[in-house]
């Protein structure tokens, strides 16, 4: 493909034009329903349009995947505009319900996106972890077929602020991490300021101290054109010691502002005298501008240099707005331009009007510049998003201990895994933030191995050293040891948890951390499933049942952030035989891809699969014995099965989540040498039993009067003068709601404080969840008056 600098200044031009209008239209044009600024980054979109134009029209191939920083969306979306991959209708309703989206979004935007990006600084990070996806795909036999690109993030200089940039960056150190790319936008300009000076000094040591190569793009073609000129030498030693406020200012104040502050520091030198005179103040300002960020042949140029796949740095400076009249100024983070600016700005862009919206307006040879667009390499071999076919989900076996904890059930289901031959084993990947031996992945590892591209023995089990653990590393290992940053597990998991999509080759990723520390990751746990990521994350130990570590180690809020959080599914299981039915759905479930519709005995929407989350503890509890029926089955699953049936005239029902049913289990059988009907509910998944209940609610509101869902089905036969008892290891909100079913009235019993040390017995009584406290509850709460609540009315 021949590229020519024109054709590259003829889309740049483009693309900055159709963005700018998008983003106009969408606040200045199309009628205002709330009365508030859209908004768009119109300057944050500016600074990045020669770099995207140079990478995607020169250097880009099909295999390379992009995270695109979440400013410059709409330049992106102007792009496939431009392309003709999306509508006209798109891009006017920017912004707005079904237009293209405020950043990029893999889910709900229609062009080709490769990774979500909105919440600073995870698109970044997601782009190294990608890389090590690809490089332990790569090394499998079944990743045959798999060419390997680029993972490339387009960033923003203010997202270097973010924590998880250096946390990935050491990780990718540890991984020998290759094939990425990261090219820093290079403005010096954030939302509330400037950049200090000097932070390209540190960037430049940063990256270097872990391995990356770092390219500086400073100076655009006229610049350095002008840098050989007599005086140039000058005039560059200048521009090298501006400070970032004073060259922001400059740049918004345009070209007769710069010939007199550097006439002011230069002009006494006859040759840089002359180098300003012999051009105009346009002509001046267009060179001070012309920063390598904002030179699309510099750039093309830069990128195909590089020959190696040693991670790269692209330090770009660029002037936050460039080539629009609010370029430079300190508040146009936020800014837009003016319907009187957007006119002048529209003839000196040459566009007609009326052709705001017309691709090829102001192009002076359409013909040339449509066959340019359809030879360039990135987008020629169409869709991008792959798919791989579903694997097979072998029987589970359920421990067989009379008493056991889920986190030990959970390491014997994968010990059994790792034991067998299934295609379902081969793609299970599992990671750990430094606590793989804590989670229960000893066996699994030992097993399976360690991943890493190179073979590395283990020194302890070659010098006969005693140890559990065999930490033998090689290529066909299935375990990513990561550092104790969870933030780090999160974005591998959502990396993997894409696999199928970014290169057809299907992972099945196991995430474990100290259930806790899941907060610790949320920001990038949300990520992953705002992607449509599909891994397991196992939260274990959990609770206050890790009662002697204390309060920093026991997880309060944990259910109901599994509740909260779309795209994952949360079970809190109490016995081995509910964890191994629900590993063995969840592991077809988080290969599922179906259109949507819900289920009618449920109400959930199973069939388009997603992620899911696990909340285990380590108390170990005595098991109910073997149970195989169908209700008992299809109730872990759906959110919750009768563990002791209520009768006709039930007049108690205790409903427990987790590790709490023991005690639930014995309060029951104390209250039932008083009252004779006594239910016990054992609650697997509050979070899919709530979604259920609303579902079917939204059903009915449709007007579909005999939609119910499970647990309206469960709790539905129950008397009105029934009473319900909540409990959990964990935020009593989570169950709390069980009451409103069907209108019983209900008392939650949970954890709502900080924990402390002492054992599980000390803590359950303390907190109020221990047998004799929930009995005490029912008491109080028949008793009504004892607690404040008047008696409820009887039938009669």
């Amino acid at each position: 493909m021949s590229t020519t600098p024109s054709h590259l200044r003829t889309v740049e031009q483009r693309l900055l034009w159709l963005s700018h209008w998008m983003i106009h239209n969408a606040n200045h044009l199309r009628p205002k329903v709330d009365g508030i600024k859209v908004g768009g980054h119109q300057a944050s979109s500016a600074s990045m349009v020669s770099i995207m134009t140079a990478l995607y029209f020169t250097a880009l191939r099909p295999e390379d995947r992009v995270a695109v920083k979440p400013h410059a969306s709409p330049i992106f979306h102007a792009m496939h505009y431009l392309m003709g991959n999306l509508s006209r209708e798109k891009m006017e309703n920017f912004r707005g319900f079904g237009g293209v989206q405020s950043y990029p979004s893999r889910t709900k935007d229609v062009d080709d996106v490769d990774f979500s990006t909105g919440s600073v600084g995870l698109g970044v990070a997601i782009t190294s972890f990608a890389a090590m996806v690809q490089d332990y795909i790569t090394a499998k036999d079944w990743g045959t077929g798999v060419k390997p690109g680029r993972m490339i993030a387009l960033m923003g200089d203010a997202e270097l602020d973010e924590g998880n940039i250096y946390e990935c960056l050491q990780e990718g150190w540890k991984h020998d991490l290759r094939n990425a790319w990261w090219v820093i936008d290079y403005n010096r300009q954030s939302l509330d300021g400037v950049i200090r000076e000097g932070l390209w000094q540190r960037i430049e040591k940063i990256f270097e101290a872990f391995g990356w190569d770092v390219v500086k793009v400073k100076y655009g073609r006229l610049q350095r054109a002008a840098f050989d000129e007599p005086g140039g030498d000058a005039l560059r030693a200048w521009i090298d010691a501006c400070s970032n406020t004073e060259y922001s200012a400059l740049t918004y104040m345009g070209g007769a502002v710069w010939r007199k502050r550097l006439m002011d520091d230069l002009g006494d030198q006859g040759e840089v005298t002359a180098l300003i005179e012999r051009r105009s103040d346009e002509a001046l300002a267009e060179l001070m501008e012309n920063l390598g960020g904002n030179c699309v042949e510099t750039m093309a140029e830069t990128f195909a240099a590089i020959d190696h796949d040693r991670p790269t740095c692209f330090l770009a400076y660029t002037i936050k707005g460039w080539g629009t009249p609010i370029a430079g100024h300190k508040d146009n983070h936020g800014g837009l331009m003016t319907k009187a600016q957007m006119a002048d700005w529209q003839t000196h862009m040459g566009v007609p009007e009326g052709q705001e919206w017309e691709p090829m307006a102001a192009v002076p040879d359409p013909a040339a510049l449509r066959e340019f667009l359809a030879g360039v390499p990135f987008f020629g071999a169409g869709s991008r998003r792959h798919g791989d076919a579903r694997l097979a989900v072998p029987a589970i076996e359920t421990a067989s201990d009379r008493e056991i904890s889920t986190q030990a059930a959970f390491g014997k289901i994968l010990d059994h895994l790792a034991r067998g031959d299934s295609d379902l084993a081969q793609r299970i990947v599992t990671s750990s933030p430094d606590v793989t031996g804590t989670t229960s992945l000893g066996p699994w590892v030992n097993r399976r191995k360690l991943f890493a591209r190179k073979a590395v023995s283990d020194t302890f089990r070659e010098h006969r050293i005693p140890s559990t653990a065999k930490w033998e590393f090689a290529p066909e290992g299935q375990h990513v040891e990561l550092g104790i940053a969870e933030m780090n597990l999160f974005l591998l998991l959502a990396a993997q948890g894409l696999s199928h999509s970014l290169w057809g080759k299907r992972l099945i990723p196991i995430g474990t951390v100290y259930d806790p520390f899941v907060h610790r990751g949320l920001d990038a746990l949300n990520y992953a499933c705002y992607q449509d990521a599909r891994f397991m994350i196992v939260g274990t130990p959990s609770g206050a049942t890790l009662a002697p570590e204390g309060g920093a180690h026991q997880s309060v809020g944990t259910p109901l952030t599994g509740m909260a959080q779309d795209g994952l599914a949360a079970f809190e299981p109490a016995f081995a035989d509910e964890l191994a039915v629900i590993m063995e759905w969840a592991f077809d479930y988080m290969q599922r891809d179906g259109e949507g519709d819900p289920d009618e005995r449920t109400w959930l929407r199973d069939e388009t699969g997603g992620s899911v989350y696990l909340r285990l503890t380590t108390k170990p509890l005595e098991q109910p014995g073997r149970r195989v029926d169908d209700a008992f089955r299809q109730g872990a699953i759906d959110g919750a099965y009768w563990f002791r049936k209520p009768g006709p005239n039930c007049s108690v029902v205790i409903a427990y989540q987790g590790a709490v049913a023991d005690e639930a289990i014995a309060a029951a059988g104390m209250i039932g040498e008083h009252r004779r009907d006594v239910g016990v509910l054992a609650v697997t998944s509050a979070d899919r039993l709530n979604a259920g209940w609303t579902a079917a609610q939204r059903e009915r509101k449709r007007g579909n009067p005999a939609a119910r869902s499970h647990v309206e089905h469960l709790l539905g036969a129950l008397p009105p003068h029934c009473r319900i008892v909540t409990v959990i290891d964990g935020h009593p909100a989570t169950l709390s709601w069980l009451g409103s079913v069907a209108g019983h009235r209900t008392i939650p019993l949970g954890v709502e404080h900080f924990g402390q040390t002492g054992t599980i017995g000390d803590l359950y009584r303390h907190y109020g969840i221990d047998a004799a406290s929930i009995t005490a509850a029912v008491s109080a709460m028949t008793e009504g008056s004892a607690i404040g609540i008047p008696p409820r009315p009887s039938a009669s």
